[in-house]
């Protein structure tokens, strides 16, 4: 009985004390455009037709990038990590799909630092 005790208590740590946020940016080109817009997953439940689109906090307006590494740059000057990227061809048009990853005590202190100000 101790030993299920223990196990359980180790496995709820576990679950608590995640290393990492994992995120989920997807990009899809723009009609008629080179440049692609950015819809963010943070593994939240989303309504069917809400707007995931990444928004400029100034303005409130979706941010146009030129290229997925364009995305890929102000997400890492944003502190994500780069995990791991695929391609999934919906309708003739390429979606891209690139997951990454922010040390949990950076969300954390972001959070703090919101609630403070």
């Amino acid at each position: 009985m101790l030993l299920v005790v223990v196990l359980v208590s180790l496995s709820l740590q576990a679950q608590t004390s995640a290393k990492f946020v994992y995120s989920e940016i997807v990009g899809t080109a723009k009609f008629m455009s080179t440049k692609v817009t950015i819809e963010v997953s943070f593994g939240q439940k989303v309504k069917t037709y809400a707007d995931n689109r990444l928004k400029d906090p100034a303005t409130g307006k979706p941010i146009v990038f030129n290229s997925m590494i364009d995305a890929l740059n102000y997400m890492g000057d944003q502190g994500w990590e780069f995990v791991q990227a695929f391609v999934i061809t919906e309708s003739n048009q390429n979606v891209y799909h690139y997951l990454l990853k922010k040390p949990s005590e950076e969300i954390m202190k972001e959070e703090q630092k919101e609630t403070t100000e």
